[in-house]
């Protein structure tokens, strides 16, 4: 499964990707079910953010979700905060 996180906005308005490919690794599944768990938050919608905020686009093997802070599940953010941390 591939992962992509991709992060714009904020005061600065410095872009930021991150992705991470989950075959072979030893915790795949735990990496697989917290995807999914940020993609069935999605609203369908373009995301509700607050000025100078971050925007995110989570993509999924060509499924996508688009969220913003403040309004991030839990699995959204982890997500996120893991993504563009080891997949930079």
């Amino acid at each position: 499964m591939r992962i992509q996180v991709s992060r714009t906005g904020g005061f600065a308005g410095i872009a930021r990707h991150g992705e991470i490919e989950t075959s072979g690794r030893p915790d795949a599944a735990d990496w697989e079910a917290l995807a999914e768990s940020a993609l069935a938050a999605d609203r369908g919608g373009p995301p509700a953010g607050v000025p100078d905020g971050f925007r995110y686009r989570i993509t999924v093997d060509g499924r996508t979700a688009d969220c913003a802070d403040p309004r991030l599940t839990e699995a959204q953010r982890t997500l996120i905060s893991r993504v563009l941390k080891e997949g930079a």
